[in-house]
């Protein structure tokens, strides 16, 4: 009888985690992009359309999306030719596991 109650008990071990890790990197979404990124990644948010940023749901402007320049931007920010910030640094914000996930995150919004 108590091997039968092993693996379900195993199996929510590992279920729960994930599913928690999944709410951070949602939460961090909402808190630190979706302002600029829309909740669906589309870009169609005020400042989104004012500083045309990419339509994340779009799989060919994710493909051309580096992961290791992603998360440079999230490290350090964006600015423009002329030094004008458009993306603040998340650098003391976020880790760096965080970042990466909010990159993988951002990207899988074009599946």
């Amino acid at each position: 009888m108590k091997t039968n109650l092993i693996i379900p008990v195993l199996a929510l071990t590992l279920v729960i985690p994930a599913f928690a890790a999944d709410e951070v990197v949602s939460a961090n979404y909402t808190k630190h992009c979706a302002s600029c990124h829309g909740k669906d990644g589309k870009g169609q948010t005020t400042m989104g359309k004012k500083l045309s940023v990419k339509d994340l749901s779009d799989k060919k402007v994710v493909a051309e999306i580096k992961d290791d320049v992603a998360l440079k931007n999230l490290k350090e920010g964006v600015k423009d030719k002329s030094g004008k910030e458009l993306k603040k640094s998340f650098a003391g914000k976020l880790n760096e596991a965080e970042m990466k996930a909010l990159v993988a995150h951002a990207k899988a919004f074009a599946k």
